[in-house]
């Protein structure tokens, strides 16, 4: 199996965020640029998360797969000046707490929403990226308590995939093959999340480099596949006319990830975002050029500006 067949079309593998040293041994010892503060959930679930800014509206950012809160740090910086903006890790992600979750939809939905019922928060914007777009679904579909707007960035859901397609998505997606994939690959993966990939994202390749030598790295090979079989099997585009709340959609017109450009080669990325904007009643969608899957990193200021327009 080549790799760049399991990366190019089926992965959306982006960087355990966080700088570390080569004898740190845990994600817990990596240094985030924000004061981090930890809360228990349902009992047993430690999640991790950073809270700036104070306004009428708080944001609340869910990253995608792979990655941890510091996928918002160029919209944070930006936004904390005019709302509360809260980032969280998932859990099983960053410095969130590890264990043997289902990490499927419904897992990261309740967890988030317990959260937020945990901390009492009021009038929350749902900002969810890829994964973190799908969760943010699924939690304004099953309990839309407390929760004004959603902003979806790249959202994983809008794309359909047929049982057939499942399963081949289970027999190649193994944490074997996560573990297994070569150095250089790893950068491609990251290159292929981005328009054109900055020096000051080049972190998140440093960062998951250094992942495979802390003790969770096992861990983390076992959750990936687990999120992407929970992503394919909790599907959400039969739902999407049931989201009755303001809805903001935002693509980057050159995403190299959605749609699936193996199993989907006449799809563009233009017909997904279209498609899926247009089964949610009252929601708008908005292309930015020059940017890919990671659009709110490679066109921060035009994301960050369409943001604080919604919310006007």
């Amino acid at each position: 199996m080549k790799y760049w067949y399991i990366t190019l079309f089926t992965l959306l593998i982006i960087a355990e965020s966080g700088a570390q040293t080569e004898n740190q041994t845990t994600m817990q010892a990596w240094e985030y640029p924000y004061q981090v503060h930890r809360i228990t959930v349902s009992d047993s679930i430690e999640i991790a998360y950073i809270d700036e800014g104070q306004g009428d509206h708080t944001l609340l950012f869910l990253h995608g797969l792979g990655s941890n809160l510091q996928a918002w740090q160029k919209n944070i910086n930006q936004l904390k000046s005019n709302y509360r903006c809260i980032a969280l890790d998932l859990p099983g992600y960053g410095k969130s707490g590890k264990g043997n979750y289902a990490s499927d939809m419904t897992f990261f939905a309740r967890s988030v929403r317990a959260f937020i019922d945990t901390i009492e928060l009021e009038k929350v914007v749902l900002v969810g990226h890829s994964m973190g777009g799908q969760i943010a679904m699924h939690i304004v579909l099953n309990n839309p308590n407390r929760i004004e707007k959603l902003v979806l960035v790249a959202p994983a859901g809008f794309e359909t995939f047929t049982e057939t397609e499942k399963t081949w998505f289970q027999n190649i997606f193994t944490p074997a093959v996560v573990k297994a994939t070569p150095e250089e690959q790893i950068i491609k993966n990251f290159e292929l999340n981005f328009y054109d990939m900055q020096d000051d994202a080049r972190f998140m390749i440093e960062d998951r480099l250094l992942m495979r030598q802390t003790a969770e790295y096992d861990h983390y090979c076992n959750m990936i596949p687990k999120c992407v079989m929970g992503m394919l099997r909790e599907p959400v585009y039969d739902r999407l006319t049931d989201i009755n709340l303001p809805t903001l959609v935002v693509y980057g017109a050159d995403d190299q990830l959605i749609p699936n450009r193996l199993l989907h080669p006449t799809l563009t990325t233009v017909q997904v975002a279209q498609d899926g904007q247009q089964q949610i009643p009252d929601s708008r969608l908005i292309l930015l050029p020059q940017a890919g899957h990671f659009a709110q990193w490679d066109q921060s200021e035009s994301f960050n500006g369409a943001v604080s327009d919604f919310l006007k």
